[in-house]
């Protein structure tokens, strides 16, 4: 796959959206944890050393399990941006498949 310049894709398609999908699993799985320690750590009522621990294991989650890290991608295309959060999908092969009537529901407006 190659890009406007003519170079390759660092990710082709497929391990981009694989990666996706792995990163919202793991941010699922530590969800709780990463909650709870950021509770605790937080809790101004909690000796300094209890905090400090907390913090501690906070830091130790992995990177990934964040959901701050989760990026909408294009199910399609794996475009990050003017990815539409309804649908999945990038403005661009919105339009397309809404041109095409493959949406249902949606269709261009005109006035």
């Amino acid at each position: 796959m190659s890009t406007k310049d003519g170079g390759e894709n660092r990710f082709p398609l497929e391990t981009r959206n694989i990666r996706d999908h792995k990163c919202r699993l793991l941010a699922e799985k530590f969800e709780m944890k990463r909650i709870f320690h950021k509770a605790m750590s937080k809790d101004n009522s909690l000796p300094a050393e209890m905090r400090d621990e907390h913090r501690l294991k906070l830091s130790k989650l992995p990177r990934n399990s964040s959901f701050t890290r989760i990026v909408n991608r294009c199910v399609f295309t794996g475009r990050a941006r003017a990815v539409y959060k309804m649908f999945r999908m990038s403005r661009i092969v919105f339009r397309d498949l809404a041109d095409k009537g493959a949406l249902t529901g949606v269709k261009k407006s005109s006035w």
